[in-house]
């Protein structure tokens, strides 16, 4: 598996040199030679700065995105711009918000490239050559049943086939992200204070995950950040703290690792807000409504 990047540029021609000195004929004039070459070097520099225009803009394109590719599998990674944010129980969450979201705080990220969508069952299988999943309705649903450690041997194989470095969201980029960065409207779920526009939960699933990408994407262009599966943070859980922080990475040790987002099943819209952290799940523990969703180092 390669990583699929789009390229734009064609490669030039440049004109042969006109014959000179027939058999029999006079020596070309100097001054004519001297001014066909030069006319020649600036079509050559012309032609080079059109190219690299052309591949500055390409690269301006690929930042917004990079598709991937592993095997017959095709997913898509999305830009986010990074930014200061305040994470936790803000306003918009009021009286749901819990004693675990406080303090809120200033938290300042670098930029990162994360998944539109949640691991699929598809890209799951094709990496790692088998389907954990309790609901195996299709390629398109949402990898489940697959542990922490589950995940980071899933990383581990699918970095060794594409060359790049893919891991688990940090608790603060997830947060960040579903809140939509810098473009974020201040929404209690990820892209609306209406939860069944954005979200499969407990009132709409019918208890089961569903295809990604079938409800609407938040300000970022991603899917399914609130509802479908529980999302695994890479973060250790621990209590939040009244100071900014730059990149935070979690406590160094602990007993569970975080889960984001909500789901299908089991609980409520509760869960499904940007702000909610999940917890009490041991990393090698697998469940029917936990899955994963990708970052990308830049």
């Amino acid at each position: 598996g390669k990583q699929t990047v789009p390229r734009s540029g064609k490669g030039q021609t440049v004109p042969m040199a006109e014959e000179q000195g027939k058999a029999g004929g006079t020596m070309p004039d100097a001054k004519g030679g001297k001014g066909r070459q030069k006319t020649m070097w600036i079509a050559v520099v012309l032609a080079l700065l059109l190219v690299a225009g052309v591949v500055g803009i390409s690269v301006q394109q690929n930042r917004q995105r990079e598709i991937i590719r592993v095997g017959d599998v095709e997913f898509e990674m999305v830009y986010v711009e990074g930014g200061t944010f305040i994470m936790g129980a803000t306003s918009e969450q009021g009286s749901d918000a819990d004693a675990d979201e406080r303090p809120v705080h200033s938290v300042t990220l670098s930029s990162f490239h994360i998944g539109k969508y949640e691991v699929t069952q598809g890209l799951w299988r094709e990496v790692m050559g088998s389907n954990p999943s309790s609901n195996k309705a299709g390629n398109d649903y949402p990898v489940e049943m697959v542990s922490w450690e589950d995940c980071q041997e899933f990383i581990r194989k699918l970095n060794d086939r594409t060359g790049l470095t893919f891991r688990l969201p940090t608790e603060a980029e997830w947060e960040y992200a579903a809140r939509g960065g810098r473009k974020r409207r201040g929404y209690k779920y990820s892209g609306s204070n209406s939860i069944g526009d954005v979200a499969w939960y407990i009132d709409n699933s019918g208890y089961e995950t569903h295809p990604v990408g079938r409800k609407s994407p938040n300000e970022l262009g991603l899917y399914d950040m609130s509802g479908n599966v529980y999302e695994w943070c890479n973060d250790w859980y621990g209590s939040y703290y009244n100071s900014s922080q730059t990149n935070p990475i979690g406590p160094y040790s602990g007993f569970y690792r975080v889960l984001r987002g909500g789901c299908c099943s089991f609980l409520d819209e509760w869960f499904c807000r940007v702000s909610c952290r999940g917890h009490s799940y041991d990393p090698g523990g697998r469940f029917s409504n936990v899955g994963l969703r990708l970052v990308l180092e830049m």
